[in-house]
This record gives structure tokens, sequence and C-alpha cells, in this order.
């Protein structure tokens, strides 16, 4: 990839967008832990939306990873994550998942910003609906100006947090729709689905098999979602 000014735009816009998501996923996992009983994350330092104690536990998955990805791919990937206390998860399953979900409904609540941005800009004449649909072209710009990177700055925000959301919901460890499982299993499956879930090699299998679910997953995510975006526009 050519490190021409408008590549450094669009590497800027996809990291800023990338912070903010990450950043407030965890400070939602750790906010919402902390009000239900575990306090790990909030010794921690992870209740904030400050990025750089998140960036400070996850380096490599804020840093290092996203800048690879999106100049080898032109997108990013990347992690962060939150402390809590596997202990208290078990003894509360109820609030250990309203804990996990905490994550992706930030995520979901950045989409809907998203939506109704585009929403508003296209209501005042500011955006359209793009012939082509890409990661960088949920929406796009009626005329030339400010309006081109503010439209690549919410389709950004709206499809990297419609990934986040959707691929964090599979029921899959390490993933956060996993904390759900334990609800539904009888007791001694959900012990042992605990047992697993803690175990890195157990979370290892769990990505790949997320990832390889989340291509046959996500594309009917994203229509629902295009189609609920546009809803109404010819």
């Amino acid at each position: 990839m050519d490190l021409d000014r408008e590549t450094l735009a669009l590497f800027a816009a996809w990291y800023t967008v990338f912070v903010l998501s990450t950043t407030l996923h965890e400070a939602a996992h750790a906010w919402a832990g902390m009000r239900l009983g575990d306090l790990t994350a909030y010794y921690g330092g992870q209740v904030t939306l400050n990025p750089l104690p998140h960036i400070q536990r996850e380096p490599f998955g804020m840093v290092l990873v996203p800048i690879l990805t999106f100049f080898m791919n032109g997108w990013m990937m990347g992690w962060a994550s939150a402390p809590y206390d596997p202990h208290w998860a078990q003894r509360y399953p109820g609030k250990a998942a309203l804990m996990a979900l905490a994550g992706p409904a930030s995520n979901l609540l950045l989409v809907s910003i998203a939506a109704l941005l585009i929403r508003l800009g296209m209501l005042a004449g500011t955006f359209e609906e793009p012939a082509l649909l890409e990661f960088t072209q949920i929406t796009a710009a009626v005329q030339p100006g400010w309006a081109v990177g503010a439209a690549k700055l919410l389709s950004i925000l709206f499809l990297l947090n419609l990934v986040l959301f959707a691929f964090n919901l599979l029921p899959l460890p390490p993933l956060d729709g996993s904390a759900l499982l334990p609800l539904v299993l009888p007791g001694a499956a959900a012990a042992k689905f605990r047992e697993l879930a803690w175990n890195p090699a157990f979370s290892i299998i769990g990505l790949i098999v997320a990832w390889k679910l989340f291509g046959e997953v996500f594309p009917y995510v994203y229509r629902a979602a295009i189609d609920l975006l546009y809803l109404g526009v010819n």
C-alpha cells in the first residue's frame, strides 16, 4: 500500500474508530462488572474511556496488529481486554452474562449513532446511498469537500462496530456470547463448559471456529443492517 496523503488520512480514520470502538467495548465490560459486583477491572483501571490504560494492557492487539492489518489488507483488526474474576463469574452466571453483553451492546450503540448521523446527513442533502457498498462506503457524500471524509468516517464507524457486535455475540469462548451458554446448560454441563472456556487451547479452537462461522453468518447480519439503515429509501 502506497503511503500517500489519502492512505494516511484513511489510516487515521480507521485507527480513530478502532480505538474508540475497542475502548468503549472494554470500558463497558469493566463498568458493568463494577456495578454488578466484580471490581477486578475497576482496580485494573479499565473503567475509563481514556484509551491509554486499554492500550497499555493490550499493546499488541491495539497498536501493532491494527497497523499491520491495515497496511496489509486495507482494513483493521485487533483486540483489547478487561480483566474479570472467573470465580465471581462462576458464582453469579447471570451477572457474568450481563457483564459480557455490555461490550457488544456498546458496539451496537455506536452502530446506531452512525446510522442516525447518516440518516440526518441524508435529510440535510449531505449524504446519499452509494452505488457500491463497502467498508469505507456505507454512505457517500453528495458533493466534494469535507463531507467525503465524514462519509468515510461514518461508514467505518457503522461497519466496524457491526462486525464487533456480531462477532462477539457468537457463543464460543473466548467471545462474549459464550457467557450465555452456562445459563441454558444443565448444572454439570455448565460447570464443564466454564472449565473448558478457561483453557487457552480451547479458546484458540473457539476463535478458529468462530472466524469460520462468522463468514457464514455475517452476510445476513450485514444485509439486515443495511436494509434498516436505508429503510424507506428508493
